[in-house]
Formats: C-alpha cells, structure tokens, sequence
C-alpha cells in the first residue's frame, strides 16, 4: 500500500508499556497458536475472553525502548484507523447517519478491557462495551511465521476487520445477534457467530473498495495479500491444520471460501447493501 504522507488517527491509545500480571492461573502467550487463530478477527467478545479473564489482574509498567520494525507497526495501524475514519465517516453520511469511530488499543501480552481481562493469544479483537478494538502488534509477526500470511494489506484487512465489528454495533446489528446468541445452543450460536464475522469481512473489503477510491493506494499484489490471509483464517483451514479434519458444526468464522467470497465481494461493490449475512441460507453464504 502507498500511505506517503497520510495522517495518523488520534484515537489510538498506546499501551504497550503497560503489561496485565497472571491471569486465571495462564502464563501470558501460553495459549497454543492454533488457539489464538481460532478466535482471530472479532470472535464475540464474552465468548473469546472467558477463558482468560480474571478479576485479581496486576499491571506492571515497562521501561523498553521499541524497535524501529515495532515503531513503524505501530505508525501503519494508525494510518489505517485513520483511513477506516475517512472511508466510514463518508459511507455513513450516505446513509443519513453520522459515524463515531472506535479507539484503537495497542498492547504487549495482556490487557484490561471493556469486555473483561484478555492475553495476546486471543488475537486482535473489538469489545463493544468500550467501542474498543485491541491488538499486540507482534499477532502479525505471528501471522507470518505460522500461517505464512504477510503483507501491509494483509495486516490492513486485520484492523479493518475489527473496525467492521465497530460498524455493525452502530448499525445494531452486533448486539442484536449476541443477544440471539446467548438464547441459543451452541451449533446455532455458531451458525450466527459465522455470520457475524462473514459479514465483518464484507465491511473490511467494502473500507478497502473506498479506500483505493479515495487515495488511489492499492499496489501490485495488495489484493492478493489480503485475500490469502483470509484464505488461511478461516475455520476449516485451521482446524485442519491443528487435528487433520474439521467440523463445519462448531466453525465460528466461516470457512475459507466463505471468508474469501465476502472480503472480494465488498472490495468489488462496495455497497453496504449488499452486505447482509444473516438473511441467507447456509448453501448461500
């Protein structure tokens, strides 16, 4: 992506120097990579956490200096909210609303949230209780390393991904379908947790359909980039690579195909209109 001489959001809050203690008897990265991927991208935020949240969290504030790699990460998020400003400030005021963008949160290991206490395994996540997206930086280090997943517009998808979950709980949409969620067992649960985030996805290419169109920044490849990060985050991909099969009854973000479909399709239309997951059948998805 060319981002040359874009501004920076200023709803970015900077917590890296400050680090959670122990937290419901885990050490901080203990969760397996398989684990952390299963929850990437905006997982229900009373869902993903529960495993990890504690009510006797300590903080400890860090000293270090961060690296020139950890320093440009974090300049590169912070262009991208400010873009997702741009784009949805825009797309809302077409729809006759006015759009509140979220906070952005960087942290090292473990942080304190709105929806309870969370490690870096759960992956970047948006908490609607706080209007809030989260993230630890080196997750996209680790998309690299263990699923081969790299690239500024790769990691442009993640944020906007979280910044959709954002959109949704301003549309209503969010709280509506948690609150459906937690009437429901767990095989429908999953049937509209999958919706959710197979939705999320439209919005993300739907912010990178207008981002091209505003600032022209799509370079050779970035479509390409995001698109296989979807490829291999999504649910059978994953299950697959941790068990040697997969179950589409507890997929919770959609299969691969499925996650692939919606991000091309917002990144071709663009139409917010286009975008309802939750109206279709599960052959339609």
């Amino acid at each position: 992506m060319n981002l040359e001489g874009r501004r920076q959001s200023s709803n970015v809050e900077d917590r890296r120097r400050v680090s959670g203690g122990a937290i419901a008897g885990m050490g901080l990265g203990g969760t397996v990579i398989v684990v952390l991927l299963a929850v990437l991208f905006g997982r229900n935020p009373q869902e993903a956490l529960q495993q990890i949240q504690s009510q006797n969290a300590t903080t400890q504030t860090s000293q270090r200096e961060f690296t020139k790699e950890e320093q440009e990460l974090a300049e590169f998020a912070s262009t991208i909210l400010a873009s997702t400003e741009d784009v949805w400030t825009e797309v809302f005021k077409k729809m006759g609303r006015t759009y509140q963008p979220p906070k952005m949160v960087l942290y090292t290991d473990a942080v304190q949230s709105g929806c309870g206490n969370a490690t870096a395994a759960v992956g970047p996540f948006y908490c609607s209780a706080d209007q809030c997206l989260y993230i630890d930086l080196s997750f996209f280090s680790q998309m690299k390393k263990k699923l081969g997943a790299d690239g500024d517009f790769a990691y442009a998808y993640v944020i906007a991904h979280e910044v959709g979950h954002h959109v949704q709980h301003l549309l209503g949409t969010l709280d509506q379908a948690h609150a459906q969620m937690a009437r429901m067992n767990e095989k429908d649960a999953n049937r509209v947790s999958v919706r959710i985030e197979l939705q999320a996805d439209y919005y993300a290419g739907v912010w990178g359909h207008y981002e091209n169109k505003l600032y022209q920044s799509l370079e050779d490849g970035d479509l390409r980039e995001a698109i296989e990060c979807a490829a291999v985050i999504g649910d059978d991909y994953l299950q697959e690579k941790a068990y040697g099969r997969f179950n589409p009854e507890s997929f919770t973000h959609g299969s691969s195909d499925q996650r692939m479909k919606w991000l091309k399709k917002g990144l071709s239309t663009g139409d917010m209109s286009q975008g309802d997951t939750f109206s279709l059948s599960d052959s339609q998805l």
